[in-house]
């Protein structure tokens, strides 16, 4: 287990303040807090997102604080008013008592964007001191190398603070774009700067239900790729065997994450569809497939509902549905109104249905055909391939645990 942290995020505002930063930020904020670190948030204006992370105002922070614009316009003039080592030294004073106590600093653009040059200097005097917290510098934007910000930039101090390393500080950037330019300017060696992405909320933003979130994290579906839907019930003549099959030939052919939701329940009317679910979870063992083939039937106490079902058309993939026999097909019209690719079997109700916009297979298929077909429906075309790359690459909790906690583990 990780060890727990005191950490602190520092910028010119927070939540709410409406920017792409504090989003980042307030993000960042909520999801250390979820992995147990004390987390505070440090800057001239904002609240506490939630409860569980406390705000500590510093006023002079806010780049629209009075004292800092007029002491910013004279600099961005080229011009060091006298005043200006007193405001740092002032501040140096207001972000050590803000930090005490804290393990990491996390400071975002205040070392690469200079909107607060007073700011950026006592935080470059604060973090070469002994006894302080680790600094991480996380950059977003980079001042000397955007034209806009170039009329305020000149050469010499407190400027070149927004160009040169600074010693023992972590560099974060948040695209290899960005390092790359910060390994020019600054000279440093890029492979020394950690990249870790911005990200999104996939709940929020595919309007994922509670219990819908609780079954992606409890059964890690956002690692699914290609993430496989069959939202039919367990009864034999939904030929849930082949998908099973067809998922294990395409991680035999080198797709190692590909998984299989199933969402239906055991078939009540069914007599044999309890002895043929347990044909089917032995298989899955026989598969080496316990990880990655779901039956909700077995996940969840109750049955999925259609928000759950909706939900995961909106993650999946694809549709497979290889069935033995459909008078009609609901998920063949589902899946046409996520615009999801489809896979079913070549039977007459479907054909009708989905006409060209499916891929046919027979349901006897040999299973590494099918996945072959599939994967290659699935890699033609590039919007389904960038949103299972947002998925499994860019959803935030993928970025938290894939980057920003080995980089609070680091120190």
């Amino acid at each position: 287990m990780s060890k727990h942290l005191a950490v602190a995020l520092l910028h010119y505002t927070a939540p709410p303040v409406v920017g792409g930063v504090e989003q980042v930020l307030g993000r960042h904020a909520r999801l250390m807090a979820d992995a147990g670190h004390a987390v505070r948030i440090v800057a001239g204006r904002g609240d506490p997102p939630n409860p569980r992370i406390s705000f500590v105002a510093v006023p002079r922070a806010d780049t629209c604080h009075p004292e800092i614009v007029r002491l910013q316009a004279e600099l961005d003039a080229g011009r060091v008013p006298e005043s200006f080592p007193r405001v740092v030294e002032g501040l140096i004073d207001e972000l050590a008592t803000a930090l005490a106590g804290v393990d990491v600093v996390i400071a975002h653009n205040v070392g690469s964007l200079g909107r607060n040059l007073a700011l950026t200097a006592a935080l470059h005097d604060l973090a070469a001191r002994t006894g302080t917290p680790r600094t991480i510098l996380w950059h977003h934007d980079l001042a000397w190398t955007l034209p806009g910000y170039r009329r305020t930039l000149h050469d010499g101090l407190p400027w070149d603070l927004l160009r040169t390393p600074w010693p023992g500080v972590t560099h974060v950037t948040v695209s290899q774009a960005r390092c790359a330019d910060l390994a020019n300017l600054m000279d440093v060696d890029p492979t020394a700067v950690r990249v870790v992405p911005n990200g999104v909320d996939l709940a929020a933003l595919l309007g994922l239900a509670p219990r819908t979130v609780d079954v992606v994290r409890a059964a890690d579906l956002l690692a699914f790729a290609p993430l496989v839907l069959q939202p039919t019930r367990i009864t034999p003549r939904k030929n849930i065997e082949l998908a099973l099959r067809v998922v294990a030939a395409m991680r035999a052919a080198g797709r190692s994450a590909a998984g299989l939701v199933v969402t239906g329940p055991v078939d009540p009317h069914d007599p044999t569809a309890q002895a043929y679910f347990q044909t089917l979870i032995d298989l899955r063992r026989d598969l080496g497939l316990e990880a990655s083939a779901i039956f909700l039937a077995e996940a969840l106490e109750e049955p999925a509902d259609e928000a759950l079902v909706d939900d995961l058309y909106r993650l999946a993939d694809l549709l497979l549905l290889p069935s033995l026999d459909e008078g009609f097909g609901i998920p063949i019209l589902e899946a046409g109104a996520h615009r999801l690719p489809i896979v079913c079997s070549d039977l007459p109700a479907l054909r009708d249905l989905a006409g060209d916009a499916a891929l046919y297979i027979a349901p006897d298929a040999e299973p590494g055909a099918v996945a072959a077909l599939v994967l290659a429906r699935l890699d033609e075309d590039p919007r389904v391939a960038f949103a299972r790359r947002v998925r499994t690459e860019f959803s935030w909790e993928v970025v938290y645990r894939r980057a920003i906690a080995p980089l609070l583990a680091d120190g």
